[in-house]
């Protein structure tokens, strides 16, 4: 974990924005002894941006499950992909 007093944002941003794309991992900026702020590259931030997404979908699908949806067999997504697929090529039954 990487801990800087607030200043050294000001004093040495270079080297802040360096270390934060080597290491791809957050600095903790600190005022007065107490967090303050955190510094990240924005390819981390995507990342993680991804990441938290991707389980907040995760997780609203679990509930949903456990709530009594019900859910598809890897036949019926594939057979509901090819005709997708047909329909958006044009080669669909939708007429």
């Amino acid at each position: 974990m990487n801990i800087r007093p607030s200043a050294a944002i000001r004093q040495n941003y270079n080297e802040i924005a360096d270390l934060c794309r080597r290491t791809a991992e957050p600095i903790f900026l600190t005022k007065n002894g107490e967090g303050d702020l955190v510094v990240m590259d924005i390819e981390t931030y995507n990342r993680r941006e991804k990441m938290l997404r991707l389980r907040e979908e995760l997780l609203s699908v679990e509930e949903d499950r456990l709530h009594g949806s019900r859910g598809y067999s890897v036949d019926e997504v594939a057979a509901m992909m090819r005709s997708a697929i047909g329909e958006a090529s044009g080669h669909g039954t939708s007429e």
